[in-house]
């Protein structure tokens, strides 16, 4: 779910995220520890944006016990982490659609990963407020995408950064720098404060910043 319009393959996907989100694997697993943090053995787990499987998969080889729930609006994606997945696979349950497309939980955590950029203030406020009242009380939530500052010049100072390490890691200068140009006309991004206040708004408590790296941000907070 980083930005890739083709995805291609499940292992030219993965291969594409990764070059894309600096520490994404490190990223999975700050994930799965700070949801092992409240999450009990046998928990059950919400992932919004699933398609693809790289979080589940880090998730279901870290806590074997946990159950999950994926939903992602792209069939060919679910089939991706269908294949990422391989045996784990038997522990999660997709479905094909939003966050109204989730079963009403109670879960006993969730996430979100490189998903909430796509998604203009309003409609990212509203699935936020599904996501939080399918949690347990104090269930945690895990989310993470692109967010950065967007004035005084600072977000085609970011945007260039994001392009120089496209590039470092072997991508055209050319495609980086055409990535990060629909990037900034595309994706409604927003302030590292606008998202943290996001999610105050939506009911989460105790937000704290956990990632950052390049334009991408993660947060965790409490249901």
């Amino acid at each position: 779910m980083s930005g890739a319009a083709h995805p291609g393959d499940a292992a030219s996907y993965a291969g594409r995220v990764a070059r894309h989100v600096p520490g994404l694997e490190a990223l999975h697993r700050m994930a799965a520890l700070l949801l092992a943090e409240r999450v009990p053995e046998t928990g059950r787990v919400l992932v919004l944006g699933a398609g693809g499987g790289l979080e589940l998969r880090a998730f279901a080889a870290a806590h074997p016990g946990w159950c999950f729930d994926g939903v992602d609006p792209s069939p060919r994606m679910i089939a991706q982490a269908r294949d990422i997945l391989g045996p784990a696979g038997g522990r999660v349950t997709f479905h094909q659609g939003y966050v109204d497309d989730a079963p009403d939980g109670p879960f006993d955590g969730a996430t979100c990963l490189l998903t909430l950029h796509f998604l203009p203030r309003e409609e990212r406020l509203r699935t936020l407020r599904q996501l939080h009242r399918r949690l347990r009380p104090a269930a945690p939530f895990v989310m993470a995408h692109h967010s950065f500052p967007q004035v005084d010049g600072q977000q085609d100072l970011w945007l260039r950064r994001n392009a120089a390490w496209l590039v470092s890691g072997g991508v055209p200068e050319a495609q980086a720098m055409a990535g990060m140009a629909t990037m900034k006309e595309r994706l409604p991004v927003l302030t590292p404060e606008e998202d943290a206040a996001l999610l105050a708004a939506a009911g989460f408590r105790e937000v704290q910043l956990f990632y950052a790296a390049l334009t991408f941000k993660g947060w965790i907070g409490r249901a």
